[in-house]
């Protein structure tokens, strides 16, 4: 089955949470936490998602290059500028999905219109 939400004035936690309930199928009564029965989500207005407090200067991404003392930390508004929303709505739902050989099949079914 197919999904389309409307990110429209949606903040971005809970519609990251929406879209990673339907991901891995827990809304169907077939449910079990090692099969992958998740369905395809289609996401739009992507880029009017809404950001509530402030979260644009106080959330913080990390990433290591794998060299001592090269711990990179980006704030939320120079990601979006860098990456865009579809990779911060994208990042906010990896990190809801199990971390296990079914995410890389789960993400995949996320798509962006």
């Amino acid at each position: 089955m197919k999904y389309t939400i409307d990110a429209e004035n949606k903040p971005l936690g809970r519609l990251a949470v929406e879209v990673a309930v339907l991901l891995r199928g827990k809304n169907k009564a077939d449910y079990v936490p090692y099969k992958d029965v998740g369905d395809t989500v289609v996401v739009k207005n992507v880029d009017k998602i809404k950001y509530t407090g402030n979260k644009l200067e106080n959330k913080n991404y990390f990433r290591f290059t794998g060299y001592l003392g090269n711990l990179k930390k980006t704030t939320l508004k120079e990601f979006l500028i860098k990456k865009g929303p579809r990779e911060v709505l994208r990042n906010a739902v990896m990190g809801m999905l199990c971390k296990n050989k079914l995410r890389a099949k789960q993400i995949k079914r996320l798509r962006f219109e």
